[in-house]
């Protein structure tokens, strides 16, 4: 989820339960360019982190096969992901949902890709370009020896508009040997866990974990509670204390600004901290924004999850058992 999945993210994610988690997507030119450090930083672990799935863009076989090796050597992941579903134009033209119009080339990338190492190699796609031709490239995809494939139930036409089509996306994973994975619109474990009827084999969760890592435990309890606003607050200041230690960033003056639009969304119903939050440069003006809430418990009778912050999907799978 490209601004958002980066380790600090993840961590959250796996602490609250979720079972794999996906890089934002790093350029598959860029790591054979050498690798700067926010691409190294796009693909970095954090200490001890399993289960996290490497995603690279690109849109040439040899530099991909490049890029596999590299980022296999160098962030030690557990699978390797072909983005084939971002609609930002400055990433289509390199890729991205770019190949839903060629999948021909697709197929050629995902072999490439799998004669360069030994990790399975996946792919996450949409609907199509502008109509839907799912089940036809997931088909192909497969062929050419992707081990798993997520659908986002959008056309990159429609970007983030409209809903999702989880029927298209069922279809998809009645159509192919592997294992598919479901995504879009999945904005709490209630509807988690109804989406994965459908037959896929897990269903992936971007927007709908972005200030609720609770989704996750959710999940795994059957208790879907929205925490009282202490536990919120303390979970934002984690959240932000992470980013300056994984970023090596002590202020936090270099790296919380990508923060100022995940931190609110933690405090959906506190308007005047929400507000507070999109201003911090520090993390000290988090602690102090959120001292007002930080010792003053109180418990939450709602259910559910706040709404949708919007932005790319792409993000936390969360398998079916």
């Amino acid at each position: 989820m490209a601004g958002y999945s980066d380790a600090p993210m993840r961590q959250l994610a796996t602490e609250h339960g979720a079972l794999w988690t996906v890089s934002e997507m790093i350029s598959a030119r860029g790591l054979m360019g050498g690798g700067d450090t926010e691409k190294l930083n796009l693909g970095r672990p954090y200490p001890g982190e399993q289960g996290r799935v490497v995603q690279l863009f690109g849109a040439d076989p040899d530099v991909l096969a490049g890029a596999v090796a590299r980022a296999e050597a160098w962030f030690a992941p557990a699978a390797i992901d072909l983005n084939m579903g971002c609609p930002v134009p400055k990433i289509r033209g390199k890729g991205g949902a770019c190949l839903l119009q060629t999948p021909e080339v697709a197929y050629t990338l995902i072999q490439a890709m799998r004669g360069a190492t030994g990790l399975d190699v996946s792919a996450k796609i949409r609907l199509g370009w502008d109509h839907d031709r799912s089940v036809e490239v997931a088909q192909g995809l497969a062929a050419a020896g992707a081990a798993l494939i997520t659908v986002h139930g959008r056309t990159s036409a429609q970007r983030y508009t409209g809903q999702a089509d989880w029927d298209a996306i069922a279809r998809v994973a009645a159509a192919v040997d592997v294992p598919v994975v479901g995504s879009g619109d999945i904005t709490s474990a209630e509807i988690a866990r109804e989406r994965q009827r459908c037959g896929v084999a897990a269903v992936m969760i971007g927007r709908g974990a972005v200030g609720n890592p609770w989704i996750f435990t959710a999940l795994a309890t059957g208790e879907e509670v929205w925490p009282d606003v202490t536990t919120r607050a303390r979970t934002a200041l984690r959240h932000a204390e992470l980013q300056t230690t994984f970023y090596d960033d002590d202020s936090g003056r270099l790296t919380l600004r990508p923060l100022r639009k995940v931190l609110p969304a933690y405090l959906p119903d506190v308007p005047e901290v929400r507000d507070a939050l999109v201003q911090v440069v520090t993390v000290d003006d988090v602690r102090s924004v959120l001292s007002a809430v930080l010792d003053t418990p109180v418990t939450s009778t709602r259910t559910g999850t706040p709404e949708s912050t919007g932005g790319p999907v792409a993000g936390y799978a969360v398998q079916h058992r």
